[in-house]
Formats: structure tokens, sequence, C-alpha cells
């Protein structure tokens, strides 16, 4: 398949999601620190456990640089315990304050003022942040044109042709982005919108063929 053609038909399906679902307004969050903490919580469980997670952070007044950095991990492990893997969430929140605090003083500005594939490397090396992860963290809070790749992402694509069901994770990245344009927006709305049709149509087991907006577009 050329390249023109699978840029053709990616931006196809992007409109008919768009056309089916509408603006899906992600990531939600006040700042961007919010939206690190998000992406960080959001691994292996449910967003709305996530939210409980955030709201205790907020009541606390701890949704800060400053106040997740002194802040114990016991202490912090109980008020994230609505995002389950609690313990071990709260070391990988640790994990990234101590490299924000080591390699950028702190500063979350000073921080996605680096270029792109360098603070991608930075954040994959950091205990606990995979590619998901950290293209989560470059995409919605940094604004930067990288696009995330997730179960969902996989799925969909693999059953539409554009994807080996087992392919890697730098392997569906690429696909996307060497045939969309690099815009940060783009990129934001057409992943939040994959999930959308994960979520609600294209399941694990039976998906719901008949009413998914995208079900006669083939690749190959």
């Amino acid at each position: 398949m050329k390249k023109k053609n699978n840029t053709k038909k990616l931006l196809r399906v992007y409109d008919l999601l768009f056309e089916k679902f509408g603006p899906r307004y992600w990531w939600p969050g006040e700042t961007r620190l919010e939206v690190i903490v998000g992406a960080i919580l959001t691994q292996n469980t449910s967003w709305s456990n996530v939210e409980k997670a955030i709201t205790n952070l907020k009541q606390h007044k701890l949704l800060s640089v400053k106040g997740l950095s002194g802040t114990d991990e016991k202490t912090l492990s109980g008020l994230i315990r609505p995002a389950g893997y609690f313990n071990v969430k709260a070391g990988r929140l640790k994990n990234f304050l101590r490299f924000l605090n080591t390699a950028y003083n702190g500063s979350i500005d000073r921080m996605f003022g680096s270029g792109t594939p360098e603070l991608r490397r930075e954040l994959l090396a950091v205990n606990g942040i995979g590619p998901e992860t950290a293209d989560s963290i470059l995409l919605y809070a940094g604004n930067k044109p990288v696009f995330v790749i997730d179960a969902y992402t996989k799925r969909i694509f693999s059953r539409h042709g554009f994807l080996r069901p087992d392919c890697e994770y730098e392997d569906a990245q690429a696909m996307f982005m060497e045939n969309l344009p690099p815009e940060p927006r783009l990129f934001n709305e057409y992943h939040a919108l994959i999930v959308e049709l994960g979520k609600n149509l294209c399941r694990p087991g039976k998906p719901l063929c008949n009413r998914c907006p995208i079900r006669r577009i083939k690749n190959g």
C-alpha cells in the first residue's frame, strides 16, 4: 500500500470517527502536571478511578510539583488508592518527580522546552514510564506531535488490515506518524476517537461491527 493511499484512508477514518463521536475534549486536566499525573495513574485502570485519586490529591492541596515532591510515598499511596496498584504507582510518580527535579529543577516548562526525541528518551529512562505513558505525556501535556498507541489502536487497525495484530509499538506509531500531518491537535483528537470506538464498539470479544462507522474501510 502506497503512502498516499494510507494517508487518504487514515484521514477518512478520522473523519468518520469525528462525525460519529464528535470532539472528545481529551485529555481532561486543569494543568499540565495534572495531565502527567493522570497519564501515570491510568495504567491498568479506568479513568473514573483515576479521577477519584486526582480529586484526593486536590482536596489535600498536593497537586503541584512541590506538594507531590514533599509528600512521602506511603501518604501518596493512600491518596491514590482508588487508581489501583497504588504502591507501584506512588513509586512511579516519585520516580518522575525525581527526574523532573534533578534534570529540570522541578520546572515542567523547562522540561517541555527540550527537543521531543531527547525528552522522549529521558522519559523512557524513568522507571515505570513506558512508551504509551511517555507519549501521552508528550502529546497531551506537552502538545508535541507524537501519536499515542494503545491496545485499542492495535485492535481496531489490525482488524481493518492496517497493522499486524502482533506489531511492535514503534511500527504502529510509525504508520500514523509517517502518513498524517504532524499536528498535535490532530493526533490528540484522533487517539481520543480511537479510544471511544474501542471502548464502545470495537470490543475484544464481541465487536459491534454493524454499528462501526469505519466498518467498510479496509487496508491491503
